[in-house]
């Protein structure tokens, strides 16, 4: 499960949905351009990313599927309040079905913080509506304020080696990141640090990470070349890091910013967390029903998402709603940070809940020369 999402104008909007519901046919539907892919429980970090979402509902099967209800619990907890709900492929299907399923959509959403959401029947592939869609984006999504003046920091959801095979070593170019800028402002020629960094161990055997440091020598926003980019969209960043660092999305997870303005990196966090009441996002046969979310227990194996980083995490201790997580791979973030929590059930990973981050332990991190 996954979400894809676009900017239109000045918002950052996400599609949601449960899989083949019709999120990519959606986004070139509306912006003409193929969506970003993004782990579903980085929604959890909303404003990181998304300042509204399409939930996405084919009316060609029934309501809820597993996944939706997994997604909008955790619009739930992000509590993003500017939801837009889509009955989609309303081409395939009679007109009396479509009402039965706009009824069964309301229900689904009664009492939910998606309740009073439009709700807008649409063809994507055949762009029925869309134009209701976008006006609609347009009147009950406001753009959201951004800061300009802090230091910038960014959030790599891809990274790539440009590089074509058999090129000569003076066209060699460095490696480019993908990502959504949080904050500030980057500009070309400016000095940036990237963290965690790159993963080695020292001679004891221990975890080493050492940050990137690098220049900005060229900003994109599609095709556009900038000379400087601001919060609100997907950015290119090119830059003089090795593009063997970066080839095949190797520095997805990794933060930008200022030399020394990063955040610490964590290699243990204390988590203040809640669990939903009901094991979501996982399919159930015939009149089963689905089944509780079980307590922490200690030594258990969690997958961790804050923002668009990804880690394992291992169960050392739970007292109450607080435990301590040792974590596979470091991760740079900060107190009060949301975490979601996903447990392995058969083979999936459903979400579990939430948390956010109280303390921790650091590494410590060299310093630029």
């Amino acid at each position: 499960m996954d979400t894809r999402w676009m900017q239109l104008k000045g918002r950052r909007i996400g599609t949601i949905g449960h899989v083949a519901h019709g999120k990519s046919t959606v986004v070139k539907a509306i912006s003409s351009v193929q969506g970003h892919d993004i782990l579903m429980a980085t929604m959890l970090n909303g404003a990181a990313i998304m300042d509204g979402a399409l939930l996405l509902i084919a009316s060609n099967e029934s309501c809820p599927q597993p996944q939706t209800s997994e997604l909008l619990a955790a619009v739930e907890i992000m509590k993003l309040k500017h939801i837009i709900i889509l009955q989609n492929k309303i081409d395939l299907i009679q007109e009396s079905v479509a009402i039965n399923q706009h009824e069964s959509i309301q229900m689904f959403i009664k009492g939910t913080i998606a309740d009073g959401a439009p709700l807008v029947p649409i063809s994507a592939q055949l762009k029925y509506n869309i134009d209701v869609v976008c006006e609609y984006i347009v009147k009950k999504i406001p753009i959201p304020v951004r800061d300009f003046v802090s230091t910038p920091k960014m959030i790599f959801i891809r990274s790539f080696d440009v590089n074509k095979p058999g090129a000569e070593v003076e066209e060699i170019k460095g490696g480019v990141a993908g990502g959504s800028i949080l904050r500030g402002v980057l500009r070309v020629g400016q000095k940036i640090e990237v963290r965690p960094g790159i993963t080695t161990k020292d001679d004891s055997g221990g975890i080493k990470r050492t940050p990137i440091f690098s220049w900005i020598v060229s900003l994109f926003a599609e095709k556009n070349e900038l000379q400087f980019a601001v919060p609100g969209g997907l950015i290119g960043v090119g830059t003089t890091i090795d593009p063997t660092l970066t080839q095949a999305d190797s520095l997805v997870c990794q933060v930008l910013g200022e030399v020394g303005e990063l955040p610490d990196v964590f290699v243990e966090l204390e988590v203040n967390f809640f669990l939903l009441c009901q094991l979501l996002g996982v399919g159930t046969k015939g009149t089963e029903k689905q089944g509780k979310v079980s307590k922490l227990t200690k030594s258990e194996v969690l997958m961790l998402n804050i923002g668009s980083m990804s880690t394992g995490a291992r169960v050392i201790a739970v007292k109450n709603d607080l435990a301590k997580l040792q974590l596979t791979t470091p991760v740079c973030t900060s107190k009060e940070e949301k975490v979601a929590l996903s447990r392995r059930v058969e083979k999936h990973w459903p979400l579990i809940g939430w948390g956010k981050i109280q303390a921790g332990a650091v590494i410590e991190i060299p310093q630029a020369v």
